[in-house]
């Protein structure tokens, strides 16, 4: 199993997901998911051809393969079009080890939401702020930054009804 901070390096090729929608992603070669050790999601910091890094999950689809999803916005920065190929280069991420945004921490705070979100699983609380951190438009964050505050104090009341 790779740990948190190994950085990963590869040649592949920019695939159309999803026929008929602007989904595309890149297939992470086998000996990659061998070396990962796991058959889950991964998170990592990826870079495709030099581009700004970005945070994704690796994620699995079965017979021990993952596919990195590629945003439209970092294919447009990368210069990449479906069947080109790419140069990748991945860093594991540690799941636990999560930095949230100044605006998110204000508005928990505001909301006493902090703790509540704290205690969300750290896989939880990354799908959260990359939601938020992919908002291209200010209201649309803010928005992202009010589901998630609603995430927490949902999350808190099911454990609470679970008894935990």
């Amino acid at each position: 199993m790779i740990k948190a901070g190994k950085t990963l390096k590869f040649n592949s090729t920019l695939e159309n997901w999803e026929k008929g929608m602007d989904y595309c992603a890149i297939p992470v070669p086998a000996k990659i998911t061998e070396a990962l050790g796991t058959h889950a999601a991964v998170l990592v910091m990826a870079s495709i051809n030099g581009c700004e890094p970005f945070q994704v999950s690796l994620f699995p689809v079965g017979g021990g393969k993952h596919y990195i999803r590629v945003r439209k916005k970092v294919r447009v920065e990368a210069g990449i079009n479906e069947g080109d190929k790419v140069k990748v280069e991945i860093t594991v991420q540690d799941r636990a080890d999560v930095d949230l945004p100044d605006d998110l921490i204000k508005a928990l705070k505001a909301e006493s939401a902090l703790e509540e979100f704290n205690a969300l699983t750290p896989g939880k609380k990354n799908y959260e702020i990359r939601k938020i951190n992919d908002a291209t438009k200010p209201e649309t964050r803010k928005k992202r930054i009010a589901e998630a505050i609603q995430l927490a104090f949902k999350e808190a009341d099911r454990k609470i009804r679970k008894g935990k």
